[in-house]
Parts: structure tokens; sequence; C-alpha cells
């Protein structure tokens, strides 16, 4: 009887972890979309196939659940950008990094691209844990980019990471915030020939 219960037992927290992991999944995805403000606990609940009651019996309150999907993608977009990384020779990194990040194709990929690109006007405007976990994830981004520089561990290297992901950064959010195709290109051009030197 009591291996049943056991049994009963695992099968209801395996359950509520794949319940949970759709929730976050729907989340990461929605605020990227909507941003923070246009992503409404009832609209998550409905993407991830649960019903609104369920919501707090996985999270405190709606700002952990931002803060957590924030987190996810974050770590997601740093995941992207590492696989991006090894799929290349390490002099030739960097330069790839920043051509997909600076890509039409990322660009147009709002809902699963970088969420700092996406986010980045809102989050001063947002919770400390949700201000908590995103920084987390940007600070990571900082230092892969970093740890692709020749002189990797030398105090330039971080400052120039910082002015590369400020500017890769920057440029995203103004290429897709523009109604003109051709500024739009030229505002991603003009990053790329400028941070290409110190890639190269």
């Amino acid at each position: 009887m009591s291996i049943m219960r056991k049994t009963s037992a695992n099968i209801r927290t395996a359950a509520k972890e794949a319940s949970h992991e759709r929730i976050v999944q729907a989340a990461a995805r929605a605020i990227r979309r909507s941003g923070y403000d246009g992503t409404g606990v009832a609209d998550i609940m409905k993407e991830a196939g649960l019903t609104h009651g369920a919501f707090y019996a996985h999270f405190p309150s709606r700002e952990a659940m931002l803060a957590e999907a924030a987190d996810r993608a974050g770590a997601e977009s740093n995941a992207f950008a590492a696989n991006v990384i090894a799929s290349v020779p390490p002099e030739q990194a960097l330069q790839a990094l920043m051509q997909v990040y600076l890509s039409k194709e990322h660009m147009a990929a709002i809902e699963t691209g970088c969420p700092v690109s996406a986010l980045g006007s809102e989050m001063p405007r947002q919770s400390p844990e949700v201000r908590r976990a995103a920084t987390r994830r940007i600070k990571e981004m900082i230092d892969l980019v970093a740890r692709q520089s020749p002189d990797w561990g030398q105090p330039g290297a971080h400052e120039r990471a910082l002015v590369s992901v400020a500017t890769m950064v920057g440029t995203l959010m103004l290429a897709r915030a523009v109604d003109d195709p051709a500024l739009s290109d030229a505002l991603c051009s003009a990053a790329l020939k400028r941070l290409a030197p110190s890639g190269a």
C-alpha cells in the first residue's frame, strides 16, 4: 500500500512539474511578444492548457511567474548564443554571434529572441525579483561575449564586451522600432561594421 501511495505521489509531482514547465515556457514567450505589462495570468494559463485557478499552486504571485519567465527567456537566449559560438572556429565566434544577433531572422523572432532587446525599456519599472533575474542573465551574456576576446581576462576585454552588448541590444531595439526597412538595415550594418574590428 505504501508503495502505491509513493508511486501516486511521484506521478502527481511529475504532473505538477510538467504543468509548471508549460506555464514558464508560455510566459517566457509571452513577455517577449507582449511585454511584461501585456502578460496576464489568465492568458498564460490558457496558453499552457491549464485553468486560471491552478496558477497559485505554481507561483505565489504574478511577479514570481514573470521573474521565472525572465530567467527562462534569458537562459534560452544565452544558450542560443553559446551554440552559435560553438558552431564556428574560435577566431570567428564573436563576429558570427553579432551577425546572427543583428540578422533579419532575429529581428523578426521577437517572441523567441533576446529578451533584453524585446523588454529593455520596460525593465526599470519591474519588481526587484524580475529585475534581478534579468540582470543575472545580462551579466551572463556580457561574460559570454567577453570570453570570445583574444585577450579575455584582461581589463579591456570586459569593457569591450560591455560596449559590444550595449551596441548589439540598442541597435536591435532601434532597428525593430523604426518603420523604415532601409533605416533598419542601415542601423544593423553600421553596428556590425563598427564592432567587426574588435571581433575579427
